[in-house]
């Protein structure tokens, strides 16, 4: 059984989580600027079998979707088209950032710390991928 993956994706930085090889913790991995995100994906996937990856779905309290909602689709395509035996699942991510923001307030971080987005976006995709495998074993 290989690992699942979930994306934060942003117009300027991704987070990064994956789960253990059984799939059962999700942990934040990295914080990588979105230019590159396709060679970090390439030199992972090589490093680790990935089985699929979850890509936050960004909605507002409307249910709306956020207008980087059309880079997102983009990235999604270019990736099946480049890892075409990875699933790919979509996962809403609704408040991981103010989440995020808020466990990181409360681990005794300095203020320095608690404002780091890449620190923020690595945390959401954690809590991303931390939902979507509890919502799985229901």
């Amino acid at each position: 059984m290989g690992k699942i993956m979930a994306v934060d994706y942003g117009k300027k930085r991704c987070g990064i989580a994956v789960t253990d090889d059984l799939q059962i913790i999700a942990s934040g991995l990295e914080t990588v600027p979105t230019e590159i995100i396709f060679s970090f994906l390439k030199k992972y996937f090589a490093e680790n079998v990935v089985d699929a990856v979850v890509v936050g779905q960004p909605v507002d309290l409307r249910g709306n979707l956020s207008e980087v909602e059309t880079d997102i689709l983009g990235f999604i395509k270019k990736f099946q088209e480049q890892f075409p035996g990875v699933e790919v699942h979509r996962f809403d991510e609704r408040f991981t950032s103010k989440m995020a923001s808020y466990f990181i307030s409360q681990s005794g971080k300095n203020k320095k710390k608690r404002e780091d987005k890449s620190l923020i976006d690595k945390v959401s995709a954690t809590l991303i991928l931390q939902n979507f495998l509890e919502q799985k074993q229901r």
